[in-house]
């Protein structure tokens, strides 16, 4: 059951797919509204799960569940990866390569691989104050306050010089 995503509580998990470009504004419409249509049709076993979707800087697809309403199961978390894979089809698009980084230039936002990052962290192009993005947190207060910040409070950190 579709719900707007400020009406989620912040204990509401969450998972982020980072694409490996930008999403033009169709693709973005198109995204929308797939991802409203599953939501609507998300179960647990046949329960209906509570959850929304938020697109990110045209580049990252994040999905939310209020797992106070209805736990996720292994099988609609799997059901939510075979959603993203459609999507990645449809649209030619990579949204579940967990070897890409994403991290902030300035306003623009640069993925790419992590022995990519890795390098760039002994030349000193990436330092503890460059913005990256924790795709690892777990939770919307996470998503909210975590998910955006600098090498030095991610797990980027191992690879600062």
């Amino acid at each position: 059951m579709f719900t707007e995503y400020n009406n989620l509580p912040n204990n509401s998990r969450v998972w982020v797919y980072q694409a490996d470009r930008e999403f033009t504004v169709e693709e973005i419409e198109y995204i929308s509204a797939k991802a409203i249509l599953f939501i609507d049709n998300w179960t647990r076993h046949g329960d209906d799960l509570k959850g929304s979707f938020t697109i990110k800087y045209n580049q990252f697809l994040v999905l939310v569940v209020d797992e106070s309403f209805n736990n996720v199961s292994g099988c609609s978390i799997d059901a939510s990866v075979r959603f993203v894979q459609e999507l990645e089809k449809e649209l030619k698009i990579d949204l579940m390569n967990k070897m890409n980084i994403s991290f902030k230039d300035g306003e623009n936002i640069n993925i790419v691989k992590l022995s990519d990052f890795q390098k760039f962290a002994k030349e000193k192009k990436i330092t503890a104050n460059t913005v990256v993005f924790n795709n690892m947190i777990n939770t919307k207060e996470d998503f909210e306050n975590n998910w955006e910040v600098t090498a030095d409070k991610s797990w980027h950190k191992r690879f600062l010089v």
